[in-house]
């Protein structure tokens, strides 16, 4: 699988995407590309932006430059199936748990292109351009704003990444931990069995697998509903005091 970041800071890359066992699968399982959008700048300064039509604080990444680095992103699939191709954006629908799955599902190893935009924003033509040609989607990690879409693409591209296979070593535990099933991990202990005063719940210590399951289904319900309650719907849960 192919993955490619589209972004005027390519030494951002591959940042904590080359650490534990998404480096250790790094060209075996899945390939990175960082296109660097200065190379694709027509003027000798390499420029990138220009001021707001309109007028306005900010600068705003021209078209041309948008599109020729993300052209050049795109035909680097030539040979391959067509890429998921997501610009990150807080203007974008909220990333969660069941988009990295719905979009690693529909993958087949098709890959990703990420736009990483900068400064005030990008110019919405090449914008609409890319979503009417090439089915580009909008994509927000949250209600906030940072400097750039790089943080945000290597984020999303950790959460998709865990479903590729081979990258868990234990592939269950992509589907037993937080935002699997609408609710929050349950709490985890290691030894030793008693540390500062607290000790690990005894039942985890009993040996009876069942009533193990049992206590980390209801701790599980309870953290979400103290913390979480959003996350849960229709669901009608009994937990036990």
């Amino acid at each position: 699988m192919l993955i490619t970041f589209v972004t005027i800071f390519p030494e951002i890359f591959p940042g904590p995407l080359g650490c534990s066992l998404l480096g250790r699968s790094l060209g075996k399982l899945w390939n990175l590309e960082v296109v660097n959008m200065r190379d694709f700048a027509s003027d000798k300064h390499k420029t990138v932006d220009d001021t707001p039509y309109g007028g306005g604080s900010g600068m705003i990444m021209k078209p041309n430059v948008v599109h020729e680095s993300m052209s050049y992103a795109l035909s680097l699939y030539e040979n391959k199936s067509k890429p998921h191709i997501i610009f990150m954006s807080p203007r974008g629908n909220t990333f969660n748990q069941n988009i990295a799955k719905e979009l690693m599902q529909e993958n087949g190893g098709r890959g990703f292109i990420f736009l990483c935009g900068r400064y005030e924003g990008i110019d919405q033509r090449v914008i609409d351009h890319w979503i009417d040609k090439y089915g580009m989607i909008e994509i927000s990690i949250g209600d906030f704003v940072v400097f750039g879409g790089e943080v945000p693409a290597i984020l999303v591209t950790e959460a998709c990444l865990r479903y590729l296979d081979g990258v868990m070593h234990n592939h269950e535990s992509v589907h037993d931990e937080s935002f699997s099933g609408n609710y929050l991990e349950y709490s985890q202990y290691t030894k030793p069995s008693t540390w500062n005063g607290y000790d690990v719940p005894s039942v985890l210590l009993s040996g009876n697998h069942k009533e193990i399951a049992k206590w980390r289904r209801d701790d599980s319900y309870r953290i979400t509903f103290d913390r979480r309650v959003d996350l849960i719907h229709d669901a009608t849960i009994n937990v036990s005091k």
